[in-house]
């Protein structure tokens, strides 16, 4: 429990973990699995939908780029309303977001309405993505906070993994729009959680410094499992303020940048895995079903690869590790596109895969809260987020053109497995410049 007197600004930063900031990891976790269930829905409904309006790949490429488009958007500008107007309203109003897509989207009966629900659908995935890793971040005491965050994330294969198997068994008994549907019951199961474990974080109380800010602050403590403090904690005197232009000031501009370039650059290496894996299993020989295993493999290999880092960085310099993972991720990448006897020799190229590329995201993931103080840490983490969500756009397109320019796969992953060797570059930089 904490002393009754503290006047400290690092509130839970030295404290035990207590069972209810437990509780409101897990709730964030459970935030993320369902972002990765969003995202993914359209691509499990993506085939009944290409039936019954006989519409073509290409075309419903297009559509599934809406989403992605919303996603930056989401990011950005909801990251800028969560350091404004709270953490834990805006993550109710990204859950609100998402809801009322999915639930829009069960509806359509045109391309038209699929693009402008998957795109408002977007604009809560992306801005959930970076309200959950702001609250993991806060949430957590220092030594628990880089595991924390990764846990975090960890819980987007998850959400992929678990989502898809329920996503099947419904598509098994209906039709398209079910999925849409699993989505918003999953929502709405969610909310109760959501409403009972997460509160304002108590750094982005004392950050905001509203009216009744120490009776506010004290029942967050309390919800927390701690106890109250006599008076609100002075705000550091170079705290930055909120918006965009404090991400650019003197003293974050390099991270922000840096930041940005590495997200961007591995998440291209990330997707190139995800999205053509399925296409290379098939091209080589194998069907449709083999290739959704090897899909599977990579998505379970990224989720282990996730939590061990997570746990590894309570003991390991997280930054160095990171930087090495990035480095395993640009050889296994290429790995993946050398020969390999057998689909079992494929599952484990996949694998390994997708071990390393995850566990750079889930790392990205825990130096960018940790990067950015507590005033800016929402549109920070929403900016870089938003931003390099643009690597996951040009990393399908770039390894397409490749191919289609001639290069065999062998070729193709080296290439593409190079964007983690540039995030590492940018990290190394980050450090080379004492702002990490």
């Amino acid at each position: 429990m904490m002393n009754q007197t503290s006047t400290s600004g690092r509130l839970l930063a030295d404290a035990p973990m207590t069972g209810r900031q437990l509780a409101a990891l897990a709730v964030c976790v459970l935030l993320n699995a369902l972002d990765g269930f969003d995202v993914l829905s359209i691509s499990f409904a993506s085939p009944g939908i290409a039936k019954e309006w006989s519409i073509n790949a290409k075309v419903l490429g297009a559509v599934l780029s809406f989403e992605l488009v919303g996603m930056i958007f989401g990011s950005i500008l909801l990251g800028q309303v969560a350091d404004r107007l709270g953490r834990r309203r805006t993550a109710m109003l990204c859950l609100a977001v998402m809801t009322l897509g999915m639930a829009a989207t069960s509806q359509v009966h045109n391309l038209g309405q699929l693009c402008v629900t998957r795109l408002f659908t977007g604009v809560g995935i992306g801005g959930m993505l970076a309200v959950t890793n702001a609250l993991a971040a806060e949430y957590s005491s220092d030594r628990w906070r880089h595991t924390a965050v990764a846990v975090m994330a960890a819980g987007y294969p998850v959400g992929g993994i678990a989502g898809g198997a329920l996503a099947a068994k419904v598509l098994a008994g209906g039709g398209w729009r079910d999925v849409f549907l699993l989505g918003v019951g999953m929502m709405l199961v969610l909310l109760p959680l959501v409403l009972l474990f997460l509160s304002e974080p108590p750094a982005a109380l004392v950050q905001a410094r509203r009216r009744g800010t120490l009776e506010q602050l004290n029942a967050a403590l309390a919800r927390l499992g701690h106890g109250p403090v006599a008076q609100v904690p002075p705000v550091p005197a170079q705290a930055p303020g909120a918006g965009l232009r404090a991400l650019f000031s003197r003293d974050l501009r390099w991270v922000t940048i840096l930041l940005t370039i590495a997200y961007f650059a591995h998440i291209l290496t990330f997707y190139f895995i995800l999205k053509w894996a399925p296409k290379v299993v098939v091209d080589l020989g194998y069907t449709p079903s083999s290739a959704a295993r090897v899909l599977m493999w990579a998505n379970v290999g990224g989720l282990i690869g996730g939590l061990s880092l997570g746990f590894l960085a309570r003991v390991m310099p997280l930054r160095w590790m990171l930087v090495m993972v990035m480095l395993a991720s640009t050889v296994m990448v290429a790995n993946f596109g050398q020969p390999h006897v057998g689909l079992d020799g494929l599952s484990w190229a996949a694998a390994l895969g997708g071990f390393c590329t995850n566990a750079g995201m889930v790392g990205l993931y825990a130096v960018t809260a940790s990067s950015f103080p507590d005033a800016v840490r929402g549109g920070g983490t929403g900016f870089v987020i938003g931003i390099g969500r643009g690597g996951a756009a040009l990393g399908p397109v770039l390894g397409g053109f490749l191919f289609a320019s001639g290069f065999a796969l062998p070729m193709v992953a080296l290439l593409m497995g190079c964007g983690a060797l540039v995030a590492a570059a940018a990290l190394l930089l980050l450090g080379r410049l004492r702002v990490a």
